[in-house]
């Protein structure tokens, strides 16, 4: 049996425009009902989402038969939360709070088996179909894609310096948090964390890694396409509701 080939990273490696959604609705319902709606690719996230190992993979069963690439937010940068991720068959991970090369090093370490890496082995996993992925624990890294986020003002910083870390796929500008960071709490639309903001996506384009951004401000998503971004998640499927849901109520009421 084949390794599998991960689309996603074979697109940031084309420099493809790849335009994404965030899901953070849990269960397989909700995911494979997104997967089929034309993005991508699709965040599953575990980060501020009730999500964890087991409920990831049923959804990954659930999108696996449709044309969208799945990647996974792990929790936290640590190496058991990714080890398992990965066992289940999550080809790209995004991890979240990256502020610095050394936690660069750790998240890449993570991903790849010994002698490259601090991955535990296991033989009969979902990401090797079960051990019939002839040389799997050799070839793994091939297609497996590291987005790490850059998120805080120490991060914006330290962006050449952790776009140089062998095994770091892409960067990802995370507004929310570094609204935040920058002193502007629940205001990632401010204008100094937008400037922030597209000034780093330039930085990482110009350290030669790929860039992407969640933007669900669509004036702000076209502004970090033209910066540079190849990988932009353009909405969420709770804004997707929440909107969408308030609007119609709206519409009746007015009516």
């Amino acid at each position: 049996m084949e390794l599998p080939v991960n689309r996603f990273r074979q697109g940031l490696r084309e420099g493809r425009q790849q335009i994404g959604l965030w899901n953070s609705l849990p269960g397989s319902y909700v995911a494979e009902v997104l997967a089929g709606t034309g993005f991508d690719w699709i965040v599953v996230d575990t980060e501020h989402a009730p999500a964890d190992p087991l409920t990831v993979l049923p959804v990954l069963q659930a999108m696996a038969p449709y044309p969208v690439a799945a990647a996974v937010r792990a929790a936290a940068n640590d190496a058991v939360l990714i080890k398992r991720l990965l066992d289940l068959g999550a080809q790209t991970l995004v991890v979240p709070y990256v502020e610095d090369a050394a936690q660069a090093v750790a998240a890449v370490a993570a991903m790849r088996y010994p002698p490259r890496g601090i991955r535990g082995v296991a033989g009969q996993t979902r990401a090797s179909r079960f051990g019939r992925v002839a040389g799997y624990a050799r070839r793994a890294e091939e297609e497996l894609c590291l987005i790490v986020q850059v998120e805080t003002v120490a991060a914006v910083a330290a962006i050449e310096a952790i776009a140089a870390v062998d095994g770091v796929d892409g960067l990802f500008i995370g507004p929310a948090d570094l609204a935040a960071s920058m002193g502007h709490p629940g205001e990632p639309g401010h204008p100094a964390v937008i400037e922030a903001a597209l000034g780093a996506i330039a930085r990482i384009v110009a350290a030669g890694r790929p860039a992407g951004v969640l933007a669900q401000d669509a004036a702000f998503a076209r502004a970090c396409i033209a910066a540079g971004t190849t990988f932009t998640a353009v909405g969420s499927d709770i804004g997707l509701l929440v909107r969408g849901a308030e609007a119609l109520a709206r519409a009746w009421r007015s009516g």
